[in-house]
């Protein structure tokens, strides 16, 4: 399927891409992926001051991990390039020109004490109308001329036409949206220093480039009755728009840092799974059937839709998200999670694991028993560890030999587990025969079977919580799995 569909995402190299422009960009490829459309990333860096090349870069960095590929953009071209607001100029330049010919756009003079003046006086009366006042709108077009070529600073305003009436938009999200008339002010699109205003800019590219439908913040929807004078002004068709709502913290409040990590990198950092960050932060707002949580990528691109975002904010939620990252992390098979996740982090942790110093059926069983209880990927590391250690090597946790071992009884305990499992040869070290050489161990020594269970699983791992004993012991191997309790001997009573 194939549409003219073309949609944009357009954030500015002010800083990283934070979660709420993250959710715009998914929004924005979704649909484009669903209806056969164009995906394009435009990179609006007018502000000289804050953008910055590599700030671009983060975002393109972001865009990347969160796996949206762009039709048209940087680093990919297009037929509508540039993709870089300030390597188009001179579009904005000859747009406003054309509108200043047609008479369209006029220069203003106004200084801006002129500007305050004015704006006083209306208050003061209790003018319905506070905008620019229009002050230098009939100027003749001759006049206006020469003092522009005789070096007279001016911004150059839209000129809004009497009687223009409401601007009513049909909101794919939020419905009719109506802006009162009398909030249209006749707005600047250039100032005096030769630089667009976002206003302008933004509709100048958006109509050279053919959007169908703008997706984006309702922190923008202030600016919609403006743009719309614009691409009237120009002569271009006005896009749908799609106005999504904010994302707030637990607290009701719009998303910020005081609720924790907020860009797109940080998230990665911490090893979040990028399928399972953008599926959570696409049900930020829009469900594919009110009950569905886990939304593989390419539903989501083949089912998303503007009518099933709600107008309602969203709650950013954590702990959802750690649920998220979780139930993809335990969708992996073996094979998978060994290689993506499990591998990966043993090396981060300084954990000496070669691949090929095992088989397949080795590696395996460890990634079945240790992807259940990994959230994160540094879970797997930790959770792991033992395994790669040695009955010289393994660490043992102070409160777990306190409680596991160094009490009445428990040299008894793996005294009578040294000599069941030293009955089993090598060829036989399976979990099934481990459980089952152990198994009578409670009731031969007449003591509880979590205590006994507890003593030989810290002796052999280190502490009280670990993956299944019998598969953790076949993976350690028989005689390392010995040698251990030979050691937690010295530190049982």
């Amino acid at each position: 399927m194939s549409s003219n569909v073309r949609v944009r995402f357009a954030p500015s190299p002010t800083g990283k891409l934070h979660i709420g422009g993250a959710r715009t960009a998914i929004y924005n490829w979704a649909f484009a992926r669903a209806m056969g459309g164009t995906f394009i990333l435009r990179i609006d860096d007018t502000d000289p001051t804050r953008s910055t090349e590599e700030n671009t870069q983060v975002i393109l960095r972001a865009m990347r991990w969160l796996g949206l590929d762009w039709d048209e953009g940087p680093e990919v071209g297009g037929d509508y390039g540039p993709y870089a607001q300030t390597e188009r100029l001179d579009l904005y330049r000859e747009a406003a020109e054309r509108l200043l010919a047609e008479g369209k756009a006029y220069p203003c003079f106004c200084t801006p004490e002129q500007l305050e003046a004015d704006r006083k006086a209306a208050q003061e009366r209790k003018d319905p109308f506070q905008g620019y006042q229009r002050r230098c709108r009939d100027i003749d077009p001759a006049e206006a001329r020469a003092r522009m070529d005789a070096g007279e600073p001016y911004t150059l305003r839209i000129k809004v036409p009497e009687g223009r009436g409401d601007v009513v938009i049909d909101d794919a999200v939020h419905g009719k949206v109506v802006f009162d008339a009398k909030e249209l002010d006749d707005f600047v699109i250039f100032r005096s220093d030769g630089t667009p205003t976002y206003n302008f800019a933004t509709v100048v590219d958006d109509a050279l480039m053919g959007i169908t439908h703008v997706i984006r913040g309702d922190d923008h929807l202030s600016n919609t009755p403006r743009q719309v004078m614009v691409y009237e002004a120009l002569g271009a068709p006005v896009p749908t728009f799609a106005h999504i709502s904010m994302i707030l913290g637990a607290d009701g409040k719009k998303l910020s840092k005081r609720h924790g990590a907020t860009s797109v990198e940080e998230y990665r950092d911490a090893g979040y799974l990028s399928d399972a960050f953008v599926n959570y932060l696409a049900l930020l707002g829009w469900s594919l059937d009110g009950e569905t949580t886990v939304i593989p990528r390419d539903v989501l691109a083949r089912e998303f839709s503007l009518e099933r975002i709600s107008k309602n904010p969203a709650t950013f939620d954590p702990k959802k998200l750690d649920w998220m990252n979780a139930e993809y992390i335990n969708a992996m098979d073996d094979a998978t999670f060994t290689d993506q996740i499990m591998l990966p982090q043993l090396e981060a942790a300084g954990i000496s694991a070669v691949r090929a110093e095992h088989d397949d059926v080795w590696w395996n069983l460890l990634a079945s028993i240790v992807r259940p209880r990994t959230k994160m990927p540094a879970d797997a590391a930790s959770v792991a560890a033992p395994v790669f250690a040695t009955a010289a090597t393994l660490a043992y946790d102070e409160k777990s030999v306190a409680k596991g071992l160094a009490k009445e009884g428990m040299g008894t305990i793996l005294d009578a587990a040294r000599v069941a499992l030293g009955t089993l040869p090598a060829d036989e070290w399976k979990a099934a025969a481990i459980d089952a050489a152990l198994e009578p161990l409670p009731e031969a020594l007449d003591a509880k079977k979590r205590i006994v269970f507890q003593a030989i699983r810290v002796a052999e791992c280190g502490n009280m919580v670990s993956p299944p004993l019998g598969e953790t012991m076949e993976l350690i191997g028989r005689d390392d799995c010995l040698a251990r309790i030979d050691r937690a001997r010295e530190m049982a009573l």
